[in-house]
């Protein structure tokens, strides 16, 4: 069977145990695990590729990479991750016509999670 066309962020992991327990709070599920390398899927079609990389970035400030997942109900995601928010305020409308917020996986990659407004 062909899949859709879609779009796959592959997020660097330096422990691939624990960027999965992370996805999974986020409402992702393994659809395939190949040891250091695992994919990803969530029910609205958003994906993830984990790739083992132990060791790097040597500083999470380093990665400059992350994905945006766009989703419907920001805050009962919100509600899923609350101790994991990076901004005090929680989600809240961003200049740029957006409502997000933002959490770092394990690895230190920036994971930002909204919608447009209006």
């Amino acid at each position: 069977m062909m899949e859709q066309h879609h779009a796959a962020a592959i997020v660097p992991a330096h422990d691939i145990d624990a960027s999965e327990a992370f996805y999974r709070r986020l409402g992702f599920e393994v659809v395939s695990d190949h040891g250091g390398y695992r994919r990803l899927a969530e029910n609205s079609g958003c994906r993830i590729h984990l790739r083992s990389t132990p060791g790097w970035p040597g500083r999470p400030e380093d990665n400059p990479m992350g994905p945006y997942l766009y989703v419907e109900d920001v805050d009962a995601v919100a509600d899923r991750v609350r101790d994991l928010i990076l901004e005090p305020q929680g989600p809240h409308a961003r200049l740029w016509g957006t409502y997000e917020f933002s959490l770092s996986d394990p690895g230190g990659t920036l994971v930002r999670i909204g919608r447009f407004l209006g």
